[in-house]
């Protein structure tokens, strides 16, 4: 079994986000074996790309100190998880430096989130949710995170989740993703090479970048709604973008 051709050609124009592109992993009705390789795969992408050890140890890192003064504990919550691995990591980070960790990763995707579950080690919880649902129940966690979710949004899903993810957090929000590039484009297409056959890796990736948006632009996005004040644009590592709020402090109710 093999991943479907791709019909992305490098020499397409990456000069504005493709908002309205498809990709093959979010159609319901997509190979469940493709879809499950490519999930479990996402967790060596993920760590060869995505920056979190950076973005850990410049953002979350000064927060488990703080919380080991505190009480000794750490909330996080992934929206929008996938396979999981992303809040794995942050949760075995931050038990190396000293503190308990309440980790929660909600997908829609109960296909994603069997493959959570089955890598887990107990090291989060996963549920099935959408993040309206968790504040309707009044949860609250020190972090809120996404990875790879923001490309996937238009306007109204990028308010909505911006919105929620706020709501969900008593301190720090960080929302990762690709940062579109010609450059990003030819590297992801020559790197995943080794770890495509099999999966949606190569046509999704190469479908995900056209689909992301630049930092200058999303900087654009948001600066022209007051919805948006006081998001900032980071460059965490090559290639890719962090969208950051610090919300109300630690502590508030």
């Amino acid at each position: 079994m093999t991943e479907p051709r791709s019909t992305d050609a490098p020499t397409r124009s990456l000069s504005r986000r493709d908002a309205d592109l498809r990709e093959l992993m979010d159609d319901p009705a997509c190979d469940p074996v493709l879809l499950r390789r490519t999930l479990e795969r996402f967790a060596i992408v993920n760590r060869l790309i995505s920056g979190w050890g950076s973005v850990y140890r410049r953002h979350v890192r000064p927060l488990t100190r703080a919380a080991a003064r505190a009480d000794g504990s750490l909330s996080v919550l992934d929206i929008g998880c996938g396979g999981g691995d992303v809040l794995r990591r942050l949760a075995r980070l931050a038990r190396a430096d000293g503190v308990e960790v309440v980790a929660v990763g909600i997908d829609p995707d109960e296909r994603a989130l069997e493959v959570a579950r089955a890598a887990s080690t107990g090291e989060a919880e996963y549920r099935q949710a959408y993040s309206s649902e968790l504040i309707g129940e009044g949860r609250r966690f020190d972090v809120v995170i996404s990875n790879h979710v923001l490309h996937h949004l238009g306007d109204d899903g990028l308010r909505t989740v911006l919105g929620d993810s706020r709501a969900l957090s008593r301190g720090l929000v960080l929302h990762s993703d690709i940062a579109r590039s010609r450059t990003a484009f030819a590297a992801y297409a020559a790197a995943i090479t080794p770890l495509a056959p099999g999966s949606f890796l190569r046509t999704d990736g190469l479908r995900s970048i056209r689909r992301s948006w630049t930092p200058s632009e999303l900087t654009r996005h948001l600066a022209a709604d007051p919805a948006y004040a006081g998001w900032r644009v980071e460059r965490p590592a090559l290639f890719r973008l962090l969208l950051t709020s610090s919300a109300e402090p630690r502590g508030a109710s």
